[in-house]
């Protein structure tokens, strides 16, 4: 009988659910992070396959929603075009108990899956044009995953929304 990991340790819950769906993952113990440049040498992996996961609060046309908005680490947010994209007026981001509340995690370590049923979850698309893989803290800030991008998008399943800052 196996029993499933505390719903607060997102780090087992994560090992859990990729190991349970046959992904190709591999999960690295590193020195805790929390700048994505840092991060991404000490994991080996290029800038633009980090997964940066931001807990935004979009509201306005009757929305108030709260998202987990993950792009390419090397990539900003438009935090205005979020909220046009999935239909409310403006975004902010969510405060840092907002974030603890809903993902279980500090900033800084929070994977791109929601676990939460009020958290929605988009993922701009350039994340997975560019690389094969994606790597992301894994719960922890002394923990990362490095993950194939498309089992990460079958398994997600987020709703792909352009959200990136364009350079003029």
């Amino acid at each position: 009988m196996t029993v499933a990991p505390p719903l607060n340790d997102i780090h087992q819950r994560l090992v859990a659910l990729l190991t349970t769906e046959a992904a190709d993952f591999r999960v690295m113990s590193h020195e805790a992070v929390g700048k994505c440049e840092a991060v991404s040498e000490l994991r080996g992996t290029a800038l633009g396959q980090g997964a940066k996961a931001l807990v935004c609060k979009v509201k306005g046309n009757g929305l108030n929603q709260h998202v987990l908005a993950v792009l390419a680490a090397d990539q900003q947010a438009d935090l205005a075009i979020l909220a046009q994209r999935i239909g409310g007026l403006r975004a902010s981001l969510a405060s840092p108990v907002e974030v603890e509340q809903l993902t279980a995690c500090v900033f800084g370590a929070i994977p791109p899956f929601s676990f939460h049923p009020a958290l929605k979850l988009v993922a701009d698309p350039l994340l997975f044009e560019r690389f094969d893989e994606i790597a992301f803290n894994a719960g922890r800030l002394d923990r990362s995953m490095v993950l194939n991008s498309a089992d990460y998008l079958r398994i997600a399943r987020p709703e792909l929304v352009e959200f990136r800052r364009i350079a003029p």
